[in-house]
């Protein structure tokens, strides 16, 4: 056994996981705020990327002020999703929400696929493609920085839930009734969250189409942001870090053994397959609530 090959490829889909665990934010903080559970995340994270590319190749803008652009767009997109979509669902049974999102990603999907078509289109945001050397081992500096992201973001989001705005969106998320009974704008918070999610799903695209372009596969992602989210625990940002450290280890580890048989697409099948043993065996995941109600 290759040892150095091995701990090359732990160290590099650690990292991976961590650009995971973006996506799975954005689930997450939904969850955590509203209860909602959120399966439209994988198309508002190909829909940043795309509005990035938009205000800097279209209209001229610096990337880093088309990030900026970008992300005060999805903010408003988010609150939009709320006030128009998911606003007059509140109440209703969970299923007609969780159908509502899935009804979202698909629209997003099928409508930048009408907007900007299916060409692929390279993101370059200064990242060398020179790997960093760490002894022997050679380290991917997109990957590295993608993880160190979202480090910073779970950092930001663990004190924004200490403030009193983020103790709000956990009563709107135990019991919209009681919020409202106490005077709480459950709207308000449920779009906030809305917003958060869809500020972090700019973040995660620009990482992602930094390493794999900007186009329809972006949105495919959702599955790894699923997969995270519930492993690490549906209202558990810490969760969704370590679980896509875990599951970033176990797709290198396991990819570069099945690979070689199966002719590729063996991280997906051990995504699916982490995903289905996680809801059988732990359905409130590593590290979530027990209450947590599971469709």
């Amino acid at each position: 056994m290759d040892w150095a090959l091995l701990a090359e490829t732990g160290i590099n889909g650690s990292l991976i996981g961590l650009m995971y665990s973006l996506v799975a934010m954005g689930i997450v903080l939904i969850y955590k705020s509203s209860s909602v559970p959120n399966l439209a995340q994988g198309s508002m994270t190909m829909l940043g990327a795309y509005i990035v590319l938009a205000y800097s190749s279209r209209f001229g803008a610096p990337l880093w002020l088309a990030i900026i652009l970008a992300a005060l767009s999805m903010f408003g997109i988010g609150i939009a999703i709320e006030r128009i979509a998911l606003r007059r669902l509140a109440g209703r049974p969970i299923i007609m929400i969780l159908m509502m999102t899935l009804g979202l990603e698909i629209l997003l999907r099928a409508g930048s696929l009408t907007i900007w078509g299916a060409t692929g289109r390279p993101m370059p945001i200064g990242i060398s493609d020179d790997p960093l050397f760490l002894g022997a081992l050679l380290i991917n500096r997109a990957y590295a920085a993608g993880a160190a992201v979202a480090i910073v973001m779970f950092g930001l989001f663990a004190l924004f839930f200490r403030t009193r705005m983020g103790v709000v969106l956990r009563a709107i998320s135990d019991d919209y009734t009681a919020a409202w009974s106490v005077g709480i704008s459950v709207e308000r918070g449920v779009a906030l969250s809305w917003a958060m999610a869809s500020v972090v799903a700019t973040v995660a695209g620009v990482l992602w189409a930094s390493v794999q372009g900007v186009d329809q596969s972006l949105a495919h992602l959702l599955l790894k942001g699923v997969t995270v989210a519930v492993l690490g625990g549906m209202d558990s940002l810490g969760g969704a870090l370590l679980a896509g450290l875990l599951l970033g280890i176990v797709e290198g580890i396991a990819g570069s053994y099945l690979d070689p048989l199966l002719g590729g697409a063996s991280r997906d099948l051990v995504d699916a397959a982490m995903l289905i043993v996680t809801i059988m065996l732990r359905p409130h995941g590593l590290f979530g609530r027990h209450d947590i109600e599971r469709i």
